[in-house]
């Protein structure tokens, strides 16, 4: 496969020069500053907690900020490698991760202690991206069954550390590949019943607190005060908060220590309680368009590869926060996966902002045009 490099906009302006979306950044941003401020009431004014995540945001900056200096013909090249790096750092925690609350899933450099499933759902994408764009779209059944081991390869591997929330986001981020690429809908469909088919099996293979968070996601109320304790008290905080909520830190539910885990991944809870409907819609609003920001990237992107990758990581990002607010507000089972950028964290806050970085990088360089 061979590329020509085109300028397509020979007036750069300032922002391009420096490889930099503005309204992504100012996106992030608002974004980040509107997790701290939350942040700062889930957890009763810890500030140093706060200044944690602050440390851990500016990181993330940085390499944000690096990302999108690499030129798109570098990311499409160490594609294949990165997510080969990816698998072997999955082998590596189930071999030797630390044991954290029930689960394996990180790896303690001593320096540093990451959780290598969360690079891991960018470097699928990368690879779908790569695999994919160097065969005629939309894919035909041989190069999509391919692609399908390429995505459950790594979602076996996480699933059994177990992290059940972070192996459907890389199912997701690679099927948006495929989405991107056209897959047809007959064999999207086939795909479809054949996953179906396959559900009572992959019940089998489920821990038992895994059964456990789907059946209480059916009926919660059938254990109030154990199995169903997380839903429920999350609910009573979204209710609490009506439409213009209680007030910055004037909620009950997270400083009384009623909502479990409010700093992670119920902090969409301490949201609502604070801000109200109002405050929830607003953030919603942010999200919607930083997502439809990185949708217009990839559209504006004249390669293969560039629009399928920049495409999937902004689809991503919609599964991350579709899947956290969906099982704080009930319609969901809890699967552990925090609020993008808002929620505490470190490993998931990176690589997210480095994924803001790679649809940057793919916008504003000089464009891979396959020929």
């Amino acid at each position: 496969m061979s590329f020509i490099l085109v300028q397509t906009n020979p007036t750069k302006t300032p922002w391009h020069r420096l490889h930099l979306d503005p309204f992504l950044l100012l996106g992030s941003v608002l974004l980040t500053g509107a997790g701290l401020l939350i942040l700062y009431s889930a957890t009763g004014g810890n500030l140093s907690l706060v200044y944690k995540q602050l440390v851990r945001l500016g990181l993330a900056f940085v390499v944000m900020l690096a990302l999108a200096q690499v030129h798109p013909r570098t990311l499409y090249r160490w594609s294949p490698f990165l997510y080969g790096a990816g698998i072997a750092l999955l082998v590596a925690v189930l071999a030797i991760g630390d044991v954290g609350k029930g689960a394996q899933r990180w790896l303690d450099l001593g320096v540093i202690r990451f959780q290598p499933s969360e690079f891991v759902k960018i470097f699928t994408p990368m690879l779908l991206a790569w695999f994919l764009s160097r065969y005629p779209l939309p894919p035909s059944l041989s190069v999509t069954a391919l692609s399908a081991f390429w995505i459950l390869l790594p979602v076996v591997l996480i699933a059994k550390q177990p992290d059940l929330g972070t192996a459907l986001l890389v199912l997701g981020s690679g099927c948006a590949v495929l989405f991107f690429a056209g897959i047809s809908w007959r064999l999207l469909a086939t795909l479809s019943a054949g996953a179906a088919a396959v559900l009572p099996l992959a019940w089998s293979f489920l821990r038992d607190y895994q059964k456990d968070r789907i059946l209480m996601f059916l009926n919660p109320e059938a254990d109030p005060l154990g199995r169903g304790y997380h839903t429920i008290q999350a609910k009573i905080a979204i209710g609490s908060g009506g439409l213009t909520g209680k007030g910055w830190l004037m909620g009950t539910q997270a400083h009384l220590d009623y909502l479990p885990e409010p700093h992670t991944d119920f902090i969409f809870a301490v949201l609502a309680e604070d801000f109200g409907l109002l405050g929830c819609l607003a953030l919603l609003a942010l999200y919607l368009a930083v997502i439809g920001r990185g949708l217009y990237l990839a559209l504006a992107n004249q390669d293969t590869f560039s629009r399928l990758l920049a495409g999937s990581l902004a689809f991503t990002l919609f599964i991350y926060v579709f899947v956290n607010i969906g099982m704080v507000v009930g319609i969901l089972p809890v699967v552990g996966v925090p609020l993008p950028l808002v929620s505490y964290g470190g490993t998931s806050v990176v690589t997210l902002l480095a994924s803001f970085g790679i649809m940057m990088s793919l916008s504003t360089h000089r464009k891979l045009v396959s020929s």
